[in-house]
């Protein structure tokens, strides 16, 4: 198991989720993999260690990230979610305040910095 914790990675595209498993897996983060909402909440339903939900807001497969980290809530509540979007978050649907977002595209320390304040590694920013 690694210090740095869990995390579940849900995204559609299969290149960047090799990129972004790759260094998070190099951070030391153990990294679970979904490719749509519906796969992630079988995961989530299961016993394995998650830590925090990372997804993208914009999937396939009839569930969105906003909605992903509502069942995630219902399914694990205190679960940390960071959600990510090519699109400013005032074009997106309401995304719940306990519900962090990343700006696409990020770079990957911006990612690894997310993660680090979503488990308690780093301090928390002033806007997140």
């Amino acid at each position: 198991m690694s210090d740095r914790g869990s995390v579940l990675f849900v995204d559609d595209e299969v290149l960047l989720r090799d990129v972004v498993v790759e260094a998070l897996q190099d951070h030391g983060y153990e990294v679970l993999v979904a490719s749509d909402g519906p796969g992630a909440i079988e995961l989530l339903s299961g016993p394995l260690r998650i830590d925090v939900v990372f997804s993208d807001v914009s999937m396939p497969n009839g569930m969105s990230g906003v909605e992903l980290a509502g069942r995630a809530a219902q399914i694990r509540p205190g679960i940390r979610v960071l959600l990510a979007s090519g699109f400013a978050k005032g074009q997106l649907p309401p995304i719940p305040t306990d519900v962090h977002f990343l700006p696409k595209p990020y770079r990957i320390g911006q990612l690894v910095e997310s993660l680090e304040r979503l488990v308690g590694l780093a301090p928390a920013a002033k806007d997140d």
